[in-house]
């Protein structure tokens, strides 16, 4: 039932599921949704694959009661690990640094082919690579370095390799995140995979493809047009004489460099990409045998832990570590400023922790309800993300001053949190001067860069490797459980394996950043927007232009020195840019008296973004008003945006109770990502992105004082459940054949909380301008006694 339903991502949380779904339908053999939520609530799915899992649960009682009706579900991919398919990948000999991909050649037979990048391999602006390889024995492997934390990649980019090179999908190997044997590669970020990784990978399969066909012609004497391919096979008229990829290459060691911009085979003719597929490693995902870095193991490892402090900015003024040196087989380790314990078990590794007595100077700051006034008092020059932005057109003040309709707002966003169900880990192991490292980290280059730069070593003595790991949203880039992990096991000489506790993940890593947002907005008498001036302070750039159409706007970003640490979360600060954007929108239609919908597209010129506006009203039922649910009242709201070149629309339903009880009812979503490569895998990601989306919208918020979270921990800080998941949750997918793909997991998570917002001032009222809307589960104000 769970792979028909592909009820998961990264995996990390399915044999929980399953268990506890066994357990549930020994007991209720057909549970409604209502059971299923209760049953099941102390299962979390940091993916928020939800609508998935309740679709699972209920196929998982029809099989067992009618087994017949079980479906095939297509093939998958190779997960390409060596770990995870018992094959190891060919190995890539040379530096990667050096770009000397003729090496190859002394080393492996067959066809290598080769997009190699421009950039100085340390710079987001670095061309993105990719090799693909095709074995003397049939083999076809595709390098990349991006990762797979349960987005798909893996799966997606088998399908346009398998595509170009006329093979079955699941004969493809995507080799991924290797720093010895994968391409150079700034990082698993920003919904880059789809857009950056796709396109090098199928110009080196569609350039293999021709060489191979034209050595196929070779051998036959018959023209490259009298051939065709199927299963690595190609054929002459009538099926003869053929030969197998295989025997085409072998005997060569053969390296071809191919340009980035070789022809491929456009998405309108595509046969295997565009189709449905099962996920890479899908079976170990549902049987447990899926490997993640927190389940690693090297002969003699030990198990490390390292002190944090207690708040951002705390300074260490001492430690007394006594007692946990006089414990039984823990080692102390004081590096420079690492204090950390080793230990055979992870138990033992904490215990001893704990037992460190730390004096901490800790810097003071601003309660959560200071913040807005913290942050507007403490502007900066730059974050380390960028510095200020500004774009701005015609004379915004004048129009502000001149229109006869006018709405000021301030909306504002809390600290959210990443809350990956697999915390940090790493394993590292140290050879003579050599380290090698197995992290979950979105950044494995820039791992490679931080580790050697820290330690005193060339990158060349640095190996990192990425296991598909449990999760990350943003929240693993970089080096800190690595370099923890390898400091740790220098000063023991032993492998080390660190893995973060759940505590310290909400309190040593960092946060989406909360923000600040005024926006000024006018129209003249016709409902038409003359003026636009929107500051966003401390969150971000990330989705802060309009895509409307108005000609006097200012918009600008402010950085500004916060009290807790920051960094990159799904779609960053485009979700609480989209949300005062898309809530002042409202204000400003409800304002000229115009329909929200229709006030949306007479200001838009972006015909692809139009649609998925109109797509979204429909499927919800935009023209035909809700009904009433009992006593509460029901309303629909909209939201639209633009992020990372992909498209999306949310539709909510939302019934506002006498007491103010807020209930999403519905949340269509209708997105458009360019080409659609693997249908499903997209639609499982849009839908965990809307549900993922809907914690920060109504109740996730970090709480904090003095620089410390008050609420690190999964019974104190709330994230969404089963129960949340609403009664309808659909997807519309608009494919664009014509147009390259463009990522499709940040995207859709940026309407959510303005959809919800619209929808619940249409119910009630009441305008809700900070995220959480509802974090007490009520509308201020409404039924107080």
């Amino acid at each position: 039932a769970w792979l028909e339903a592909a009820a998961f991502q990264c995996g990390f949380c399915t044999p929980g599921w399953l268990m506890g779904t066994a357990a549930l339908l020994a007991r209720t053999p057909h549970p409604d949704d209502a059971r299923i939520a209760a049953e099941l609530a102390g299962h979390v799915c940091r993916c928020c694959s939800y609508p998935r899992i309740r679709q699972a649960v209920h196929r998982a009682a029809e099989l067992m009661e009618r087994p017949d009706s079980l479906k095939e579900v297509p093939a998958p991919a190779r997960a390409g690990a060596a770990s995870q398919q018992g094959r190891p990948a060919p190995a890539l000999p040379w530096d990667l640094g050096t770009r000397r991909p003729d090496s190859f050649a002394a080393m492996h037979e067959g066809l290598m082919t080769v997009v190699a990048g421009d950039g100085d391999g340390h710079g987001f602006d670095a061309t993105d690579e990719a090799w693909v390889h095709v074995g003397a024995d049939g083999s076809v492997t595709a390098y990349t370095g991006k990762v797979d934390a349960g987005q798909g990649t893996r799966t997606a980019l088998a399908l346009l390799v398998a595509e170009e090179l006329a093979v079955r999908p699941e004969s493809v190997t995507v080799a991924m995140a290797d720093t010895d044997i994968s391409p150079f590669d700034a990082g698993t970020f920003g919904s880059r995979s789809m857009p950056h990784a796709a396109p090098p990978l199928r110009a080196a399969a569609a350039a293999a493809f021709r060489l191979l066909r034209a050595a196929a012609a070779d051998r036959f004497s018959l023209t490259a047009d009298a051939l065709t391919a199927a299963d690595g096979i190609f054929a002459g008229p009538d099926g003869a004489p053929s030969a197998g990829y295989g025997e085409l290459v072998a005997g060569q060691r053969r390296v071809e460099l191919v340009p980035p911009d070789a022809p491929v085979t456009p998405a309108a003719r595509w046969r295997a990409a565009g189709r449905p597929a099962r996920p890479a490693g899908a079976v170990d995902v549902v049987t447990g045998a899926k490997k993640f870095p927190s389940d690693l193991r090297a002969d003699a490892m030990l198990h490390g832990c390292v002190l944090h402090p207690p708040s951002a900015g705390a300074r260490l003024l001492g430690a007394d570590t006594t007692a946990a040196a006089a414990m039984a087989g823990v080692r102390v380790i004081a590096d420079g400023d690492l204090i950390g314990v080793v230990a055979a078990t992870p138990a033992a590794a904490r215990s001893a922790l704990a037992a460190i007595r730390a004096d901490w100077q800790e810097a003071p700051g601003p309660a959560a309800a200071e913040l807005e006034s913290y942050l507007r008092a403490h502007p900066v020059d730059g974050d380390g993300r960028g510095g200020p932005f500004r774009h701005s057109e015609g004379n915004v003040e004048a129009a502000l001053a001149s229109g006869p309709v006018r709405h000021e707002a301030r909306y504002s966003a809390a600290y959210v949190a990443h809350v990956p169900l697999e915390p940090r880990a790493a394993l590292a192991c140290w050879q003579g001067a050599e380290l090698k490292v197995w992290a979950a980290t979105s950044t494995p280059f820039r791992a490679r860069r931080e580790l050697a730069a820290a330690l005193g070593l060339a990158e060349s003595q640095v190996h990192v490797v990425v296991p598909d790991f449990g999760g990350g949203f943003g929240g693993k880039h970089g080096s800190a459980v690595a370099l923890e992990a390898a400091r740790l096991a220098r000063a023991v000489g032993s492998p080390v394996r660190v893995t973060w506790s759940r505590a310290e993940e909400f309190t040593a890593g960092y946060l989406r950043p909360a923000a600040v947002i005024d926006v000024a907005s006018s129209a003249d008498d016709g409902g038409q927007l003359t003026g636009w001036s929107f500051t966003n302070i401390h969150s971000g750039a990330a989705g802060i232009t309009t895509p409307y159409l108005v000609r006097n706007q200012d918009v600008s970003y402010q950085p500004a020195l916060g009290p807790l640490a920051r960094g990159s979360y799904r779609a960053l600060a485009a979700t609480a840019n989209n949300f005062a954007r898309e809530s002042q929108i409202d204000e400003m239609a409800a304002a000229t008296g115009t329909d929200p919908v229709q006030f949306r597209l007479r200001h838009l010129d972006d015909d692809r973004l139009a649609a998925v506006l109109t797509t979204a009203a429909a499927q919800i039922g935009w023209e035909r008003p809700p009904p009433g649910d009992g006593l509460a009242r029901v309303a629909h709201g909209i939201a639209l945006g633009i992020e990372k070149d992909g498209r999306v629309a949310t539709a909510a339903r939302v019934a506002v109770g006498p007491d103010g009880t807020v209930t999403v009812l519905a949340l269509v979503t209708a997105v458009d990502c360019g080409a659609v490569v693997h249908p499903d895998g997209l639609r499982g990601q849009v839908e965990g992105a809307v549900m993922m989306g809907l914690g920060p919208a109504l109740f996730e918020q970090i709480e904090f004082a003095a620089g410390r979270i008050l609420n690190g921990s999964m019974p104190g800080y709330r994230v969404p459940r089963l129960a949340d998941l609403p009664a309808d949750v659909r997807v519309v997918l608009l494919d664009q054949p014509d147009q390259p793909p463009a990522g499709g997991g940040e995207a859709p998570i940026i309407a959510v909380a303005p959809a919800i917002a619209n929808a619940i001032r249409r119910a009630c009222g009441v305008r809700l301008r900070s995220m959480p809307l509802v974090p007490s589960g009520r509308v201020p104000g409404i039924g107080a006694s």
